[in-house]
């Protein structure tokens, strides 16, 4: 199988090796081309302006990364979309930016999000929403949506390390047209992030090609023994598994993913794309998974609650923004807070904080482990029968800015169910381009069961082939 999408990573690779790359001016270059970027799209918090001034061993700089920000970069300010967060300079490198550089690659920047992950369209950050670069009137998706900004737009090679909790790598994938990878829960170290919710959290990859995501995943993937969620699993070359043999795989096709509401074409799309892979020997197979329906209830109890306790922290009183201490600890706490925080962050730290409270855990949260715990033993269910589950990524191409504007928080929400299920479990995914609609493009989610995600970048370089 042969991919027909160029890949600029990996024919930069293929210069330097060949010594065709003037590694002198290169990361100055790519800054420059960074910051015209961020004039169009607005799609980085920080730029890392000191690659373009300070002197720095070049040799050792020799592949472009950005990262979310919300993945803690040393020396390099972190606010994780947040104006709370607006004045933090982390001492230190998250385990997956620490493995970057040790592979030769740089970070550019730190690019847009939804303040702490809270939102599906990026247009929740307190440093402005990212523009799709495909139609700038458009939404990237979230809540790594500057990650797939960067992704799509860069005109030189380039990763975007992203980030997960209920779909943040598939909804930006989709929208902007790229392939974001979500690994196994554990399989990237989630030392150093900026945690949203923490049973949930997942580090990943958004790149324009396969090859792209496969490479950036192959550099952060690995055991951490900072991370006590961490797998000790063997460091893989992904990249070797695209063109890998796929013949006889069998894929799930779930009704409840393909009825209700969403767009039409973006069903038929996914559907086509299916057929497709029957040309490589891919099978496929209507199935059912019926606690689908109750996954976004349960998601949104259990990531709440568990953000609610995790944002407790951000007081003003150790780092990030501060204020006058006037009047009593509660009185500055709520000031304080109130201030920095964004509508939806407060939003979700009431009915997390509900959620958990005394007479009402039992409930709503504890009734919502109980769903999750349903629906991971249903997928491991269909698993025993196939090999991996598509569904469409998103149920609608990426949304105009002021028709985000006009929907209910419920709706946007709702904006989630296709990608919430398979991230409650845990479970890895890939987003890959299935087509298009009115020239903004659609995707297709591939769900593996755990610890399958080379199996996933074998079927994801068949779709690009």
């Amino acid at each position: 199988m042969v991919s027909l999408i160029r890949s600029l990573v990996k024919e930069h690779l293929e210069r330097l090796a060949a010594g065709d790359v003037n590694l002198d001016d290169f990361a100055p270059r790519v800054i420059e081309k960074a910051r015209s970027m961020q004039g169009r799209y607005s799609a980085f918090i920080t730029i890392n302006e000191r690659l373009a001034s300070e002197k720095t061993p070049k040799q050792q700089m020799k592949l472009p990364f950005s990262v979310k920000d919300n993945i803690c970069t040393r020396g390099l300010r972190t606010t994780a979309g947040s104006k709370i967060l607006d004045n933090y300079v982390p001492p230190f490198d998250a385990t997956a930016v620490h493995q970057i550089k040790n592979a030769g690659g740089f970070v550019i920047g730190k690019t847009a999000m939804d303040e702490f992950g809270f939102g599906t369209f990026s247009t929740n950050c307190a440093y402005g929403a990212p523009k799709n670069p495909i139609d700038p009137s458009r939404v990237c998706g979230g809540s790594s949506g500057g990650a797939a900004c960067v992704a799509a737009a860069a005109e030189f090679p380039h990763i975007a390390i992203a980030q997960s909790t209920g779909g943040s790598i598939t909804a930006p994938a989709a929208f902007t047209g790229t392939v974001g990878m979500t690994p196994t829960y554990g399989r990237v170290s989630r030392w150093g992030l900026i945690d949203y919710a923490n049973s949930m959290d997942r580090i990943g990859v958004i790149g324009k090609c396969v090859y792209d995501a496969a490479l950036g995943l192959s550099m952060i993937a690995g055991y951490d023994p900072l991370d006590s969620t961490s797998l000790n699993a063997q460091k893989t070359d992904y990249t070797t598994l695209i063109g890998g043999d796929i013949r006889k795989l069998r894929i799930g096709v779930p009704k409840e993913y393909f009825n209700g509401d969403g767009s039409a074409v973006v069903k038929k799309n996914a559907l086509d794309l299916l057929q497709r892979l029957e040309r490589f020997g891919v099978v496929w197979e209507e199935i059912s998974l019926p606690y689908t329906k109750y996954a976004i209830s349960a998601y949104y109890l259990i990531a709440l609650a568990e953000a609610s306790t995790n944002l407790a922290k951000f007081s003003g009183l150790r780092y990030g923004m501060e204020g006058d201490l006037d009047g009593n600890y509660e009185e500055y706490f709520a000031d304080l807070r109130g201030r920095s925080f964004g509508e939806e962050a407060k939003r979700r730290i009431i009915l997390g904080t509900y959620a958990r409270m005394s007479g009402y855990r039992d409930a709503y949260y504890i009734k919502a482990l109980k769903v999750r715990a349903k629906i991971i033993a249903e997928f491991k269910g269909a698993f025993a029968r196939v090999d991996a589950i598509a569904t469409p990524s998103m149920p609608i191409i990426a949304p105009r800015f002021d028709d985000v504007e006009k929907l209910s928080p419920i709706d946007a929400y709702g904006m989630d169910r296709m990608t919430v299920p398979a991230n409650l479990a845990g479970l890895p995914t890939i987003s890959v381009p299935s087509g298009s609609e009115g020239g903004m493009p659609t995707g297709v989610q591939f769900i593996a069961d755990h610890e399958r995600d080379g199996m996933l970048i074998a079927l994801a370089g068949a779709c690009e082939a």
